[in-house]
């Protein structure tokens, strides 16, 4: 198969889809790697690096996506890459089609197959694909929260772990998933006194026996948010419905009820966020306030750390990867039902049932495309 690896142009997003050591897999595999110049260069790996590996360079994006007969990205195409994109090409990168409509009529026009990293799942029900960035995104957002806090960036002007005969900042965890596990473990490692919420019972026993001392679990519902918001000085939202949108949990009502100089980190705002006044942001312009409230809400957090983010998410993806080049897309779906779920889109039909109900437009069984 020939794989085609653009450079990502969403702002400030600097990871690529595959690392050199990914591409040589795929090379000795007999497959042909495709990688746009510099499409590598702020994750730390040069174009060197892939033509090393078996790469080949290629000057533009527009050749890259020309070529391929397989798109690997990192994050959903962005507007000018729409027309770039052809039918019956496969695109395996990240969508989060629910939350973006314009992005998802694109995509359904281009008559592609769609298949999305965040809905790729395995039986017990987990999203071996969205974990290592919901790892990043979890620690990052306490590293992020604790630096807004600051006062000269709007906090309140708090340090996070505090000092001896000084109480530590208080911290809430809205989702006690990948993303709010891996905040609640930083944000106890750095001293904090830390509250994570969550509808499942069984997950907050879990936690509850896994978790540091100056770690606690309490079930989640309007009346508990409401009461801890008042006095919690860094709030996470981690709350995840794979493909779907995000609730809203704290609602634009509520902020009058939070302290000035509160900070909310929106993980979850790539689904729609689980604040309601939360609206995407960039690393370039990560914050806005509303009501003293500092809001946190960039899209694409792990971009911040690329080296990082991209060897954890070839890590994740290369295994699939190598599956969809050895067999195409049908026959790896066949073969392996992890990757039935991540088909959202194939060929002008929706085929993941949350996204079209998100819109409320056709939803297409995907078992049409799949059935021998």
């Amino acid at each position: 198969m020939i794989i085609g690896v653009p450079k990502e142009i969403k702002n400030n997003e600097n990871r690529v889809a595959l690392t050199p050591a990914g591409a040589q897999e795929l090379v000795k595999r007999g497959h042909s790697v495709y990688v746009q110049h510099t499409a590598g260069e702020g994750s730390g790996f040069p174009d060197e690096m892939y033509v090393e590996a078996g790469a080949t360079i290629l000057p533009t994006i527009e050749a890259t996506y020309e070529i391929a007969e397989m798109i690997m990205k990192v994050k959903e195409p962005i507007e000018a890459e729409y027309p770039l994109i052809k039918e019956d090409q496969l695109l395996f990168t990240y969508f989060h089609f629910a939350s973006y409509e314009p992005l998802t009529k694109a995509m359904v026009a281009s008559k592609s197959v769609c298949l999305a990293y965040e809905t790729v799942e395995k039986p017990d029900k987990s999203l071996p694909l969205l974990v290592p960035m919901s790892e990043v995104a979890g620690r990052m957002a306490v590293q992020k929260g604790a630096n807004y806090l600051e006062k000269p960036l709007g906090g309140r002007g708090i340090l996070l772990g505090g000092v001896p005969g000084v109480l530590p900042a208080k911290v809430l965890i809205l989702g006690g998933g990948i993303v709010g596990t891996q905040a609640a473990w930083m944000a106890a490692g750095l001293g904090a006194d830390v509250t994570i919420m969550d509808l499942n019972l069984q997950r907050l026993r879990y936690l509850a026996d896994v978790m540091p001392a100056n770690v606690n679990t309490m079930m989640s519902n309007e009346f508990n948010i409401r009461k801890l918001i008042q006095n919690h000085d860094l709030i996470i939202g981690a709350v995840l419905i794979p493909g779907a949108k995000a609730p809203h949990l704290i609602t634009r009502d509520m902020l009058k009820d939070m302290l000035p100089g509160t900070v909310l980190v929106d993980v979850a705002v790539d689904q729609g966020g689980c604040i309601e006044t939360c609206k995407p942001t960039t690393h370039q312009d990560p914050t806005f306030v509303i009501d003293d409230v500092v809001h946190y809400c960039v899209a694409n957090m792990p971009g911040a750390v690329p080296y990082t983010s991209t060897l954890a998410l070839t890590n994740a993806t290369l295994p699939y990867a190598m599956q969809l080049a050895d067999k195409g897309w049908k026959k790896a779906a066949q073969d392996n039902p992890d990757l039935v779920p991540g088909l959202n889109i194939i060929n002008g039909d929706i085929v993941y049932q949350a996204v079209a109900e998100a819109f409320d437009m056709d939803y297409t069984p995907v078992i049409k495309y799949l059935a021998d």
